[in-house]
């Protein structure tokens, strides 16, 4: 990431998952991509039955439809509006946090070291208390997308050549098929 020159120099705002190193480029604001995120939720609600997950989903695809509706006609969200996004956010997350106490360590761990294993939801439920800001940039900056599919479909391609064949033999090969591709698409 560091090679291509593009990311260390960006100032912008970057959506994205919660790929750890992205978070390594501090010149830029983030956002979250927030269908990774609902992915997650609907898992967490499938799998466990936590209905926190799906009240999150929900608020999350009701808060885009609105946010698109707002840049359609060109408006921004009032700060009122953003805070009680806000607060319905954090009283779902806090409905969560009832549901996944933080896990405690049992008489039978004692000499195991390290914090004790924590449930997927609550790993959830940690980043969305961590990157609430990141997650709600949607809303509250209107020039950021829900989400990262896009960029993500714009990729898929070239992921696919190299699992096909296994990858580019040289940078001339890759940069043919990159040529090819934008022919192609315009």
């Amino acid at each position: 990431m560091d090679k291509m020159g593009i990311l260390p120099e960006y100032q912008g705002i970057m959506t994205h998952d919660f790929w750890s190193s992205y978070f390594k480029y501090p010149m830029c604001k983030h956002a979250m991509c927030n269908a990774h995120l609902r992915r997650e939720l609907k898992g967490i609600h499938d799998n466990f039955n936590q209905d926190w997950a799906q009240e999150m989903s929900n608020l999350l695809a009701e808060s885009k439809k609105y946010a698109d509706d707002m840049r359609k006609l060109g408006k921004e969200i009032e700060g009122k509006e953003i805070e009680a996004l806000k607060e319905k956010y954090r009283r779902i997350v806090m409905k969560g946090i009832e549901e996944n106490p933080p896990p405690k360590r049992l008489k039978c761990q004692k000499g195991k070291r390290g914090r004790p294993r924590q449930s997927k939801a609550k790993n959830l439920l940690d980043r969305f208390i961590k990157y609430e800001e990141e997650i709600l940039r949607f809303a509250t900056d209107l020039r950021v997308p829900f989400d990262n599919n896009q960029a993500e479909r714009d990729l898929r391609m070239v992921r696919v050549q190299q699992k096909i064949s296994g990858s580019f033999r040289a940078p001339q090969g890759a940069n043919a098929f990159c040529r090819s591709r934008d022919t192609f698409l315009q």
